[in-house]
């Protein structure tokens, strides 16, 4: 009896420390891992927000050797679809590029129409809590927070542009202490003037200048490059000529890049000369931030997705 009431309280105080270990670890741990899918090798894969049934993920990829303890600048890129449909997979080689560069470079998805139903809101809404989310947890990830950019093409540049300009769409719940704002824009062909007559008006017209980029301009916005093509059929070759201006007005630095004859999505992958190309010019801009040195060193077939 005398050893039956030894065993009760052993295992009674074992289950007490197993329980307050669980609790303590649930209170501290930030970064909530899960499985890479298939198309992401070499990446690590984080769960960055839960909105009712959707988990959304980042997939981030490291330089060799890189260690928690590092501070390096980091990038963090949108992919495009209307804000209807799109996969992270479209910026995956972006990322493993700057990875061999040094940085820490992450895709990441977000709510859109045709899999969750949403609204542009709610696009804009993820790219600020990707942000955020990284910001928070750059001592975990081994990023400076005070260097990190955001990327994206077509409506994922208006998602990365918008994190950087639009003030407002922050997802109910966050700590808005810690900034969503990024420290630099890599803009792909970004559908960023939403008015009257720039790309969705139809979708957003009940509240285009709340969303709408080009419209919210002020100064304080971060440093930006931008890539287009002279005959992309959705944004003018006049509205990027109008942003930089703007851009001009409130002191911020834009570079503009246009690509003669070039369609919309001209940048992508498969499209191995301006994919070359314009992964060379963010190169040399990211070098001009401050964020890189040395000499590219772009190997098509290693950042294949």
């Amino acid at each position: 009896m005398f050893l039956g009431i030894n065993i009760s309280l052993k295992e009674s105080l074992f289950m007490r420390h197993l329980v307050i270990s669980l609790l303590l670890l649930g209170l501290n741990s930030t970064l909530v891992m899960a499985q890479t899918p298939k198309g992401y090798s070499g990446a690590k894969t984080y769960k960055y927000k839960t909105v009712g049934e959707t988990e959304l993920y980042l997939f981030v990829f490291v330089p060799q050797g890189h260690q928690p303890t590092d501070s390096q600048p980091a990038a963090v890129f949108f992919f495009g679809g209307g804000w209807n449909g799109g996969s992270p997979n479209q910026f995956v080689p972006h990322c493993r590029y700057l990875a061999s560069r040094g940085m820490v470079a992450v895709t990441a998805d977000y709510r859109v129409k045709s899999r969750q139903g949403t609204s542009p809101r709610e696009c804009v809404k993820d790219g600020k809590s990707a942000i955020r989310w990284m910001r928070t947890n750059a001592s975990k990830l081994g990023i400076d927070p005070n260097r990190i950019a955001a990327g994206g093409g077509s409506a994922g540049g208006h998602v990365a542009s918008a994190t950087g300009i639009i003030k407002e769409m922050e997802e109910t719940g966050e700590d808005l202490k810690i900034s969503s704002k990024p420290n630099a824009l890599l803009l792909f062909n970004p559908v960023y003037d939403n008015g009257p007559k720039g790309y969705g008006y139809e979708r957003v017209k009940d509240y285009y200048q709340e969303i709408s980029p080009i419209h919210n301009i002020q100064k304080g916005a971060p440093p930006t490059i931008v890539f287009l093509g002279t005959k992309d059929s959705l944004i003018p070759v006049s509205t990027a000529e109008k942003f930089k201006q703007l851009m001009k007005q409130a002191n911020a630095l834009c570079i503009n890049h246009f690509y003669d004859g070039e369609p919309h999505g001209f940048f992508n992958y498969n499209k191995k000369e301006n994919f070359v190309d314009t992964v060379t010019k963010m190169d040399r801009f990211l070098q001009q931030l401050g964020w890189l040195q040395g000499k590219t060193n772009l190997n098509y077939e290693a950042v294949k997705p």
